[in-house]
């Protein structure tokens, strides 16, 4: 049967697996592989493994127990192996690069934050602050413009959102890095114009959370700021 992997934790971490459940209907059981000085949290993987609910719940939870008592690895969901024996030849395989990982993240968690801008208040801005812009915003509206000119404005406007976000998305993460270990961008999506993970150490978390807060209250009402965390740093394994 496949088996399906959650975490990857030093030998030494007290793996309290038994107080909690794995996926499935019904719940899997969790057991664990040992290699060298490494283990994997495993259990048996359902046939019909979906991202349900239930299932990325109980994904959670036993990432979240496991990293109550230590620091681990946390796999992504939806990670099988063909049997145990394939999860005991990747940590023997792949031990010295584990270890390093689980030295990286030791005593840390993930904090991912989006951050986004009210539209029509950046578009005021704009208009406000590139002579260029209003000129020709205003031709549009009194009928005098010619039939290039709204295509002249978009690709300006165009030009300023994209710019002002860089610089806005730089400073926010230049701001926010020395609390963290580490930090990953990704593409942001919809309205947002960052979507950035940071690996924060206990004993920066607090300073990363206040600098947070003091940014989003400095940028004001026309901005969003959305934090998710402290979670298991799926983004640093």
């Amino acid at each position: 049967m496949a088996v399906y992997v959650y975490s990857i934790a030093a030998k030494e971490h007290p793996l309290r697996v038994d107080e909690v459940a794995g996926v499935g209907d019904p719940p899997s059981k969790l057991r664990t592989v040992t290699a060298s000085s490494l283990t994997a949290v495993v259990s048996d993987a359902p046939d019909d493994l979906r991202p349900k609910r239930r299932d990325l719940t109980a994904h959670q939870e036993v990432q979240n127990r496991l990293m109550a008592d230590g620091t681990v690895l946390p796999l992504r969901f939806g990670l099988t192996a063909p049997d145990d024996e394939a999860v005991r030849s990747a940590l023997e395989e792949r031990a010295g690069e584990y270890a390093d990982r689980l030295r990286a993240l030791e005593d840390c968690a993930e904090y991912h934050l989006k951050v986004k801008q009210d539209e029509e208040s950046l578009l005021r801005q704009i208009l406000e602050e590139s002579s260029t812009a209003r000129e020709l915003n205003d031709s549009i509206r009194n009928g005098s413009a010619g039939p290039d000119v709204s295509v002249a404005l978009g690709e300006l406007v165009a030009g300023e959102v994209e710019a002002r976000h860089a610089s806005l998305a730089a400073g926010v993460v230049e701001a926010l890095r020395p609390f963290a270990r580490d930090h990953e961008v990704s593409r942001p999506t919809g309205e947002d114009f960052l979507s950035v993970s940071f690996l924060v150490a206990q004993d920066h978390d607090e300073g990363f959370l206040t600098t947070e807060l003091s940014l989003a209250n400095q940028m004001g009402e026309d901005f969003e700021f959305r934090l998710n965390g402290p979670l298991p740093p799926y983004s640093f394994v």
